[in-house]
């Protein structure tokens, strides 16, 4: 049973849109109950994964492999571990969140959730795949959906939907080109024929068996390096991210937003770092100038902004930042702390997306400057901005506190000089969220919302939710840092060793 799990997960969403294909398109309340009650089963599922995972074992568990195309190598495996199961929390936490944020959407719902059901599908698999061809596969099952849904239901403000739509795919399937190629060349290379795999565990160990030279670790893991790079959002490849942002509707800005873009941080940790260290050791000082290009530029750019949607969007660039600079530091606490906060980001900026989508909703209005006093009509809506504002800009007690200190710790110890400079991006993320907060929320009552309803019924449950996972992980960070570092600790003496190599200015005059 327990073996099956994960499989069972990755199917409800499936299996509802089976049974959505044969509801009618007028049966708007069953086609909205069928989505929440999938992604509540994948939810629940995944709750009782995550209290039984062992984290003193480590390691993957609930583990299921079924061979597939045997001649290359090819074998339906999946599994989790305390890198992949916060992540596979995390999509269907937002996933459930997301289904509730679109419950008023009245304008072809059957076709809207199928697709939705089916992008979070395409996200749950690349966590929980231990084979990179279902990687891939799950990976490309997610391009798609997005495109559509933003097209159809996505809102025309600063840019049109499609430009939006176009935008968004077309980077991230440059993207995937890049990391397509970086993939097949290390299937190919790290072993004979006869013997080639997928297996991601396998991959991970071909380094040791020197088939990856150094060079082609170097190279290969560039290629991959701009392929989750750019859809970590990591700059200079950062643009489509806030325009994708603004063009979407609220369930994908929240899936976009939330878990997307950890595909980006996951597969640099997973595939970049386990399969190819020479690569990652020989990056890693670009990544660090690059990621704080994410933290300081971006979160200046917020603070110029005036539109909801682009504050928070390129709030999220700049948190990506952090992520790249807790990867880059290449030790346990900074890798600890970048998955960790991979989890903070996802779900205040999950938070932040749900809220401004109801906002918008009823007043048709992102611009701060035509929104001011909301918590007078919308307590409970001013509840959620302050909760997803506060754990933005750190607030102990709140889930982003944790992460963030653990990533500057572990960066310290290698670039204090740039952890210092790094930290100034708290001062930015302060400022436009305390701004934001400040003009849409407080000062005189706009009266003219006197008619707008809060949040209630099902529109309360994204605050709910979201809201409690936000506070309960704030105030018990060992639920989520105890997990990832049950898998990260034991990669400590291959960390040392691996920064025991020669710098980048060294190994680049030995092969360049």
């Amino acid at each position: 049973m327990t073996d099956s799990l994960l499989s069972m997960i990755l199917l409800a969403p499936i299996v509802a849109v089976v049974l959505l294909l044969f509801i009618p398109p007028t049966a708007k309340k069953s086609i909205k109950l069928i989505a929440a009650m999938a992604t509540g089963i994948s939810l629940l599922m995944t709750i009782y994964v995550y209290i039984n995972y062992d984290n003193n074992l480590g390691g993957m568990q609930f583990m299921q492999s079924i061979p597939w195309i045997s001649d290359l190598g090819v074998a339906y495996t999946v599994g989790v571990d305390g890198i992949s199961l916060p992540m596979l929390f995390l999509t269907n936490i937002i996933g459930f969140a997301a289904v509730f944020s679109s419950w008023n959407i009245n304008e072809r719902p059957k076709e809207f959730f199928i697709l939705l059901l089916i992008l979070l599908t395409g996200v749950m698999g690349t966590f929980i795949a231990g084979d990179l061809f279902i990687f891939l596969l799950c990976y490309e099952l997610v391009v798609i959906p997005i495109y559509i849904m933003v097209i159809i239901w996505g809102s025309t403000k600063r840019v049109s939907k499609e430009y939006a739509g176009m935008k968004l795919t077309i980077y991230l399937l440059i993207g995937s080109a890049f990391m397509l190629v970086g993939i097949v060349a290390l299937y190919l290379q790290a072993f004979p024929a006869g013997m080639r795999t997928f297996s991601i565990a396998a991959l991970s160990q071909a380094h040791l068996l020197g088939t990856l030279s150094q060079s082609f670790q170097i190279i290969v893991f560039l290629l991959l390096l701009i392929g989750f790079g750019t859809l970590l959002s990591m700059f200079p490849f950062h643009t489509w991210s806030p325009d994708g942002y603004a063009g979407a509707p609220t369930a994908v800005s929240m899936i976009h937003a939330g878990v997307l873009k950890k595909i980006g941080g996951y597969g640099l940790i997973r595939l970049g770092l386990l399969v190819l260290p020479a690569g990652a050791k020989f990056w890693a000082p670009i990544i660090i100038v690059l990621a704080l290009g994410n933290v300081i530029y971006a979160a200046y750019v917020a603070i110029v902004q005036k539109d909801l949607k682009y504050v928070i969007g390129y709030s999220s660039v700049s948190h990506m930042g952090y992520v790249l600079l807790g990867f880059a530091a290449l030790n346990t606490i900074s890798l600890t702390g970048a998955i960790a906060n991979m989890v903070a980001h996802g779900i205040m900026s999950a938070l932040f997306f749900a809220m401004i989508g109801y906002v918008y909703e009823k007043t048709h209005k992102r611009s701060i400057d035509k929104l001011r006093g909301l918590a007078h009509q919308m307590p409970r809506i001013a509840v959620g901005f302050m909760l997803a504002g506060m754990s933005s800009v750190g607030l102990p007690g709140l889930i982003g506190f944790m992460p963030e200190y653990t990533i500057f710790l572990g960066l310290f110890k290698v670039y204090p000089f740039l952890a210092i400079i790094a930290v100034s991006g708290i001062v930015f993320t302060a400022i436009y969220i305390l701004r934001v907060l400040q003009k849409i929320l407080f000062g005189p009552r706009n009266y003219g919302f006197d008619a707008i309803p809060d949040a209630k019924g099902p529109e309360m449950v994204p605050l709910f939710v979201l809201g409690s996972v936000l506070i309960l992980f704030g105030i018990f960070p060992q639920l989520l840092l105890g997990m990832i570092n049950g898998t990260i600790a034991p990669l400590q003496s291959f960390l040392q060793a691996l920064n025991n190599e020669p710098s980048l200015l060294v190994v680049w005059g030995g092969i360049w």
